[in-house]
């Protein structure tokens, strides 16, 4: 099969076209490198795998490759909280007019999309773990912070009207915190940060007082789930959580990671104004529900956090 992997020199986009590869798919990237890097798919040597430099916004490019492929995958963003609230006019225009081009192309073409999304459309819910059809509740327009959710919850909503309107098939997936070998911490990640940090001796920075808790899940798991719910057709027109429900607080994590690496780094506490600006609103937890990917493929999570620690601290 021939697959598209827009933003495939991502980290999560990389790790899908060596994953692909492996099982004898010719996978096309299509990245502009913003925030991907070629040394990402440099392991991959393959005839195989095939990369081209440019943007989703480039309906020129996008038409002649989509033309070329089976299916596609849609990864391409602007990722990571620095980078949203840095750029909230970047993160819109390529988010929603950028996937609208992915939509618009693959119907001409009669082509499957796999769209990734995210858990921050879940908002400011407090809910104890967060399900498909939940409400999404977003915080105000003048917080750049929420851009990015918001401009996610569009992609979502052009997905399935290109799905019931046009019959497209699409496929939605909303990752929770994906980690892994390769991972860069430069654009706010916080896992390769505190690792790296640790593995320096350096002091562990946390953004507010740490006691926000997240799940982190293993690329490699990821990837496995979104090979699966595309070749599924019980997922078309469906949204599928892809996350791991160990949840751990950010200062709990920071002290895995200083444990797992022998460090003597210490903890010290940035203010969320410091580090992303004044008016920087969080969400205090985010645990996924994946009984829903669960029934249809039986997805679990095979790597707890202590491993994913350890593959981690050995490829920084």
């Amino acid at each position: 099969m021939k697959i598209l992997i827009t933003g495939g020199a991502g980290f999560i986009g990389s790790h899908l076209a060596q994953y692909l590869v492996k099982n004898n798919h010719q996978v096309f990237i299509l990245d502009d490198l913003s925030s991907g890097s070629l040394n990402n798919i440099a392991k991959i040597h393959s005839s195989l795998l095939h990369f081209q430099k440019g943007s989703i916004l480039d309906e020129r490019v996008l038409e002649k490759i989509i033309d070329s492929v089976d299916v596609i995958y849609h990864l391409a963003a602007v990722v990571g909280v620095q980078l949203v609230v840095k750029h909230p006019l970047k993160t819109m225009e390529n988010n929603v007019k950028g996937t609208e081009n992915v939509l618009k192309i693959a119907n001409k073409k009669r082509k499957k999309v796999l769209l990734t999304s995210t858990s921050e459309v879940y908002g400011k819910s407090c809910k104890d773990k967060f399900s498909e059809n939940d409400d999404l509740i977003i915080g105000p327009t003048s917080k750049s912070r929420w851009s990015y959710a918001c401009s996610k919850i569009v992609d979502e909503h052009l997905a399935l009207a290109y799905f019931k309107e046009k019959k497209l098939p699409v496929v939605i997936v909303r990752l929770f915190n994906t980690v892994g070998e390769g991972q860069s911490g430069r654009y706010g990640m916080v896992m390769p940060r505190f690792i790296k940090q640790a593995l320096n001796d350096e002091n562990i920075t946390i953004y507010g007082n740490g006691k926000q808790s997240r799940c982190f899940c293993y690329v490699g798991d990821v990837v496995w789930a979104l090979k699966k719910l595309m070749d599924r057709e019980e997922a078309v027109g469906e949204i599928y959580n892809i996350g791991n429900c160990e949840n751990v607080t950010i200062n709990e994590l920071a002290d895995r990671v200083v444990k797992l690496t022998s460090s003597k780094s210490k903890k010290i506490y940035i203010p969320y104004e410091e580090a992303y600006g004044e008016g920087f609103e969080e969400t205090m937890k985010r645990i996924p529900d994946i009984d829903k990917i669960n029934k249809l493929i039986g997805f679990q999570s095979k790597f707890n956090l202590d491993a994913i620690i350890e593959r981690m601290k050995n490829s920084i």
